[in-house]
C-alpha cells in the first residue's frame, strides 16, 4: 500500500518537475561586474530572460537543462542549470567590432549597428599629440574634418566638416560635453577625454535640429571604474621653436635695393648695424603640462577626479599663457533601477597677450635700424645724411620697432569656466529607462590694457624731450586705461525615454523619444576706457576716488538670450542581426525668430545591410565584416545674421524751405520670416573589415545642399530706405567623398603594428542666387587700402571663402614694372587697372581635399608611432608681403635678383616704392605636408606587487617636418576664423611652431 502511495505521488509531482523549476543567477564579466542586459535562453523549456542592471536573473528551467547565455561583445556560453545560485563569468570577444560604441546622441549605438557616418577618436589618439586644444589632436585623424589651428597659446582651432555651407552665419560645430552643448572645448583637458566623436552626416546629426548644420562632436569624459584606487600622474615639458623663417634682406642688400627703387643713394651700402628683427621678438618657447587624476570603483559608486596645470612661455616675447583644470565625475547607483551621474568641471586661464603685428612689422622694418641707440633710446626708421640710421634725418618707412611694440604693450587677461551636470536614469520596468539630464555653464573673463601713450610717442621720436609732448598736443592723454569684462550662463534641460528590447530572437528595437530645453543666457558686455591714471597700477581703483572726468569711452551691451525648446524621438531596428533601419526627427522652436516662424521639423532616416551575416558570406574567410548604410536628413543653422532695426536721428522734414520737424526713422528693412538656414543631405557609405579584420576601411559619398543661406541684400533705390538687409537669397552645395583603409597586424607576441591613412575630397560652390542685389562682402584687407576677397552677385560658380583680385602678367622686360591681365587679356600697368572689370576670382581658401596618414609599432615595450596631415588645392595670401610701403625690407630672395637696366634677364621685377595692389603675384599654392608628431615610448616594467603599476617615458617631436609651396612662414592661416576675413591671408600671424617634449606617464 505504502509503495503505492509513493508511486501516486511520484506521478503526480513528474509533470511539475518536468516543466522546470525557479533557478536564479548572476552573470558577470572578467573583473566580476555584473552585465545588465545579458540574455538567458533555456534550450528546452523554450524560455528566455534579459540579466538585470546587477546582472541577476531568475528563469524557469529544469534542472540540468543547458542555459545559453549570450551577450553582445562577449562570447556565448553554454551551461547546465542548478539549483543552487549559478555565477556565470562571460569572456569578452575577440570580434573587437562588436565591443566598439559609437555615441549617437542621447544613447549610444555598437559600431557595428550604426547606420551613420561618425568617426570615433580614442583617448590614446586625443593625448598622444601634446598639444592644448583636443580639436588640434584630430587634425588628420578624421576622414571628411579639416581643421586649421594655430599655435597661438588659447586659440580656438576652426573645424569644417564636410565643407562650409554657410557665409555670414556661425561655422562652427556643436560641441557636445557629457550631455552639455557648448561653444568651444578650450577650457578641457585632454588628458579627461575617454572619446570623441564626430558625427558627419544628416543622418546622424538630425537629432540636434536646428544647430546641427555644421557637425557635432559628441566628447566624453572619464570616469571611475575597476575595484579600487587607481592613480595616473603624467608629467611632461618641451620647447617650441618656429617651424619655417623667411630669410630678409640683410642691412647692404637693402640699401643695394632701396637706393635702386629711389634712384638715389639714400642708403649707405656698408653699413654698422644689420638687425634680425624676427630674432629680436622672438625667443625658444617653452611649456609644461601636470596632471594627476584619482579614479576607482566600488559596488555602488564610481568616482573620478583630475588636476591639471598647463604653462606656456610663447616664442613671442613677453606672451605667457598659464590654464588650470579640475574636474569630477561620478556615479551613485542608489537603488537596482536607480543611478546618478554627476560631472563638474573648473577652468582658470590668464594670459599676456601680445599685439601679432609685431611678426608683419618685424618683417618689414629695415636692418640698417638698431633696436636701440647707443644711448638707450629705441632705434627709429630714420636715415642721417651718413646714410645710415639716426634719431635725427629724414623718415624712411612708417613701420614702428618691433621691439618697443612688445615692450609697450601691456595687457592681462582672466577667464573662468564652470560646467557641471547631473543625470538621472531610471529602469521603469524591464527595458524601459527614463533619463533626465540638467547641465549649466558659467564663464567669466575681464582684462586690462594699459597704453603709455606719451612715452609711447616719446619712443617713435627719440630727438624729443618731455616737455615737446605737451607743447605738441597740450590737451592729449598722457595714458590711456582700458578694462574689460565679460559673461554668460547657459543651461540645458534633456528628459528622455529608451525602450530596447529583443523580440523572438531576430527583432532588436529601440526607441528613444524625449523633450528638451536649452538656454543661451544673455551676454554681457562692459568696457571702460579713462586716461591720465597713475603709472603703478596699485592706484587704479582707489575707494570712493570719482574718475567720471577721465572717462573717455563706456560701452555696456547686454546681448539677447537665446531660449530653444525640442521634441525629439529616434527609432532603430535591427532585424535578423543583419537588416538595420534608423528613424530620427526632431522639433525645435527658437526664440530667435519670429512667432509665425519660430518652429522648424528636421527628419532623418538611414538603412543598412550587414551583407557579411548572409548565408553566402557568413563563412568568408575573407570577408569579416562588410557594410552598406546610407541615408537622408535635414538640419538647420540657426547661429546666423538677425534682423536688427537700424534708427537713424536728426531726420529733418522741411516747409516752405524751413525745417517743419526733427525725428528719427528706421532705416533698413525687416523681414519677419527670416529663419534659420537648412541643409539637407544624402549619403551612402560602405564599412569593411577584410583578412582576419586586418584591413579595416570606409567609403563615403556625400551630396549636401543647403537652399537658403542668409546673405545681406541692398534695398530698393524707391524705399528710401539706405542700409542692408539679411535675407534668404543663396543656395551652397558640398559634394564630396572619404576614404579611410588601417591595417593592423601582430607578427607575434612582441611585434605588432599598423599603417592607415584617409582622404576626403570636397567640392564647395555657390550655386544660386535669388533675383536680388547683394551687399558686397568685402575683406581680406591688407590694411594698405587693398582687399583680396568678394561675395556678391557674381560669385556664383565659385567656392566660398574666394580670392577676387587682379591677375599678374609678369613684368615688362624693358624696364621692370610689373604688369597685369585686363578684362580684354592686354597686360597693362596697375595705373591703368579698372577696379571694377580687371579682377577676377581665383581660388579659394578652402581645399579641394585634405589627408591623413599613421603608422606605428609596438616592440615588447618599446612604441613608435609617426602622424602626418596634409592639403590639396588651397589658396594662401602673403599679405605681408603684399602690404609693402616705400623703405621697408624685401626678402632675400628679392634682393638678390631683381631687374635693373643691366639684368635684363631677372626673376623678379624692378624695385618699387608703390603700394602694389592685391594680384596673383602674392597669391600662392596653400598645400602643404607635414608630420604633425613623431612619438617613441618606452613601458618600464615591474613586479606585479609593486608600488607603481607601470610607468612610460617617451618623447615626441610635434610638426617636425613640413613640405610646403608657399614662400611666408606658414600656409595653415586661420586667422580670425572667417573665410571673407584674415583667414587664409598671412598677415599679423602667428607662426607654426616645431616642438620638442620629454614626459612620463605613471600609474598606482
Amino acid at each position: 500500500m505504502r509503495n503505492f502511495i509513493f508511486s501516486f505521488l511520484a506521478l503526480l509531482l513528474l509533470p511539475a518537475y518536468m516543466s522546470g523549476q525557479v533557478i536564479k543567477g548572476k552573470v558577470v564579466d572578467g573583473s566580476g561586474l555584473g552585465i545588465p542586459g545579458a540574455i538567458i535562453i533555456a534550450q528546452d523549456s523554450k524560455t528566455n530572460v534579459d540579466t538585470d542592471f546587477d546582472g541577476n536573473f531568475t528563469i524557469n528551467a529544469k534542472i540540468n537543462e543547458t542555459l545559453k547565455v549570450s551577450m553582445l561583445g562577449f562570447e556565448t556560453v553554454s551551461i547546465p542549470a542548478s539549483s543552487g545560485l549559478m555565477n556565470i563569468a562571460l569572456k569578452e570577444s575577440e570580434d573587437t567590432n562588436l565591443k566598439e560604441v559609437v555615441v549617437i546622441g542621447y544613447g549610444t549605438r555598437k559600431k557595428v549597428d550604426n547606420t551613420t557616418a561618425i568617426s570615433s577618436i580614442s583617448s590614446e589618439e586625443i593625448s598622444k599629440t601634446k598639444v592644448l586644444n583636443a580639436s588640434q589632436a584630430i587634425q588628420g585623424k578624421a576622414a571628411g574634418v579639416q581643421v586649421i589651428s594655430s599655435d597661438l597659446p588659447g586659440s580656438t582651432p576652426s573645424v569644417v566638416i564636410r565643407g562650409l555651407g554657410t557665409a555670414l552665419g556661425g561655422r562652427t560645430p556643436l560641441y557636445v560635453v557629457d550631455g552639455m552643448p557648448t561653444e568651444n572645448i578650450n577650457n578641457i583637458n585632454t588628458n579627461d577625454i575617454t572619446s570623441y566623436d564626430i558625427l558627419k552626416d544628416a543622418s546622424a546629426l538630425a537629432i540636434y535640429g536646428t544647430r546641427a548644420a555644421n557637425g557635432v562632436i559628441i566628447i566624453t569624459t572619464k570616469k571611475g571604474k575597476g575595484d579600487k584606487v587607481s592613480v595616473e600622474v603624467e608629467s611632461y615639458a618641451g620647447i617650441r621653436e618656429p617651424l619655417k623663417k623667411v630669410k630678409m634682406a640683410g642691412s647692404n642688400k637693402y640699401a643695394h635695393y632701396t637706393n635702386s627703387a629711389l634712384q638715389a643713394t639714400t642708403f649707405s651700402q656698408d653699413q654698422p648695424i644689420n638687425t634680425d628683427w624676427f630674432d629680436e621678438i622672438t625667443r625658444t618657447g617653452s611649456y609644461a603640462q601636470n596632471n594627476v587624476s584619482v579614479s576607482g570603483a566600488s559596488e555602488n559608486i564610481k568616482y573620478f577626479f583630475s588636476l591639471g596645470n598647463y604653462e606656456e612661455k610663447a616664442v613671442l616675447n613677453g606672451l605667457d599663457y598659464g590654464r588650470t583644470t579640475f574636474r569630477n565625475n561620478n556615479e551613485y547607483k542608489i537603488s537596482k533601477k536607480l543611478t546618478l551621474n554627476q560631472n563638474f568641471s573648473f577652468t582658470s586661464t590668464k594670459s599676456t597677450p601680445k599685439p601679432l603685428g609685431a611678426f608683419t612689422n618685424a618683417y618689414k622694418q629695415s636692418p640698417i635700424v638698431p633696436v636701440r641707440f647707443s644711448d638707450g633710446k629705441y632705434g627709429v626708421s630714420r636715415v642721417g645724411p651718413d646714410g645710415f640710421a639716426s634719431q635725427t634725418g629724414s623718415s624712411f618707412n612708417n613701420v614702428g620697432n618691433p621691439v618697443a611694440q612688445l615692450d609697450f604693450f601691456n595687457e592681462q587677461q582672466r577667464s573662468q569656466t564652470f560646467q557641471g551636470g547631473l543625470k538621472l536614469d531610471y529602469e521603469i520596468v524591464e527595458s524601459l529607462k527614463f533619463t533626465s539630464q540638467f547641465n549649466g555653464e558659467f564663464y567669466t573673463w575681464k582684462q586690462y590694457n594699459y597704453e603709455d601713450t606719451k612715452n609711447i610717442w616719446l619712443a617713435a621720436n627719440p630727438n624729443k624731450m618731455n616737455g615737446d609732448y605737451e607743447k605738441e598736443f597740450p590737451n592729449a592723454n598722457i595714458n590711456l586705461l582700458t578694462k574689460g569684462r565679460e559673461e554668460y550662463y547657459n543651461w540645458n534641460l534633456s528628459n528622455y525615454l529608451t525602450y530596447n528590447k529583443v523580440f523572438a530572437e531576430i527583432h532588436d528595437i529601440e526607441v528613444t523619444a524625449g523633450i528638451e530645453s536649452n538656454v543661451r543666457g544673455a551676454r554681457e558686455k562692459l568696457n571702460i576706457a579713462r586716461k591720465n591714471v597713475n603709472a603703478n597700477q596699485n592706484y587704479w581703483s582707489l575707494k570712493d576716488v570719482e574718475y567720471a572726468t577721465n572717462i573717455t569711452s563706456y560701452k555696456d551691451e547686454v546681448f539677447n538670450e537665446v531660449r530653444l525648446a525640442s521634441y525629439l524621438g529616434r527609432f532603430q531596428y535591427k532585424l535578423m542581426d543583419r537588416y538595420l533601419a534608423t528613424g530620427t526627427v526632431r522639433r525645435d522652436g527658437s526664440s530667435n525668430f519670429g512667432k509665425d516662424y519660430r518652429w522648424g521639423t528636421f527628419p532623418a532616416f538611414g538603412l543598412g545591410w550587414i551583407i557579411s551575416k548572409e548565408d553566402f558570406l557568413i563563412d568568408s574567410k575573407t570577408i569579416n565584416l562588410l557594410k552598406l548604410r546610407g541615408g537622408w536628413g535635414k538640419l538647420g543653422n540657426q547661429n546666423i545674421p538677425l534682423n536688427r532695426a537700424s534708427y537713424t536721428s536728426g531726420q529733418n522734414a522741411f516747409l516752405g524751405g524751413s525745417i517743419l520737424n526733427e525725428g528719427t526713422t528706421i532705416n533698413s528693412q525687416i523681414d519677419p520670416s527670416l529663419s534659420w538656414e537648412i541643409t539637407e543631405e544624402a549619403s551612402i557609405g560602405l564599412d569593411f573589415e577584410l583578412l582576419d579584420r586586418k584591413l579595416k576601411g570606409s567609403f563615403d559619398l556625400y551630396d549636401k545642399n543647403t537652399s537658403n543661406v542668409i546673405l545681406n541684400t541692398r534695398p530698393y533705390s524707391t524705399s528710401g530706405i539706405t542700409n542692408v538687409s539679411p535675407a534668404h537669397v543663396g543656395e551652397v552645395s558640398n559634394k564630396g567623398y572619404e576614404i579611410s583603409l588601417r591595417w593592423d597586424d601582430k607578427i607575434s607576441e612582441n611585434f605588432s603594428y599598423w599603417v592607415g591613412g584617409n582622404f576626403s575630397n570636397n567640392k564647395n560652390e555657390l550655386t544660386a542666387l535669388k533675383n536680388v542685389i547683394l551687399s558686397p562682402v568685402i575683406g581680406g584687407g591688407l590694411g594698405n587700402g587693398q582687399n583680396t576677397k568678394l561675395l556678391d552677385n557674381t560669385s556664383i560658380g565659385q567656392p566660398l571663402g574666394s580670392f577676387y583680385i587682379y591677375e599678374y602678367a609678369g613684368f615688362d622686360t624693358t624696364n621692370g614694372k610689373m604688369q597685369y591681365f585686363n578684362a580684354a587679356g592686354e597686360k597693362v600697368t596697375q595705373d591703368a587697372l579698372n577696379q571694377t572689370t580687371d579682377r577676377k576670382y581665383v581660388g579659394s581658401i578652402l581645399p579641394k581635399s585634405n589627408y591623413g596618414v599613421t603608422l606605428g609599432l609596438v616592440y615588447k615595450n618599446f612604441d613608435f608611432s609617426v602622424d602626418g596631415y596634409g592639403t590639396n588645392g588651397a589658396k594662401v595670401y602673403n599679405g605681408k608681403k603684399a602690404q609693402r610701403f616705400a623703405g621697408e625690407n624685401i626678402e632675400e630672395s628679392l634682393a638678390m635678383d631683381f631687374w635693373t637696366s643691366n639684368n635684363l634677364t631677372a626673376s623678379n621685377p624692378a624695385p618699387f616704392n608703390q603700394v602694389p595692389v592685391a594680384s596673383t603675384y602674392y597669391l600662392e599654392s596653400g598645400d602643404f605636408f607635414r608630420i604633425n608628431n613623431i612619438t617613441v615610448g618606452y613601458k618600464i616594467p615591474f613586479q606585479e606587487n609593486s608600488f607603481i603599476n607601470s610607468c612610460r617615458i617617451y618623447l615626441n617631436a610635434i610638426n617636425p617636418f613640413i613640405t610646403q609651396k608657399f614662400s611666408g612662414f606658414s600656409p595653415e592661416l586661420n586667422g580670425n576664423g572667417d573665410p571673407y576675413g584674415t583667414q587664409g591671408v598671412e598677415l599679423d600671424a602667428y607662426p607654426t611652431l616645431r616642438s620638442f617634449v620629454i614626459g612620463a606617464n605613471l600609474k598606482f
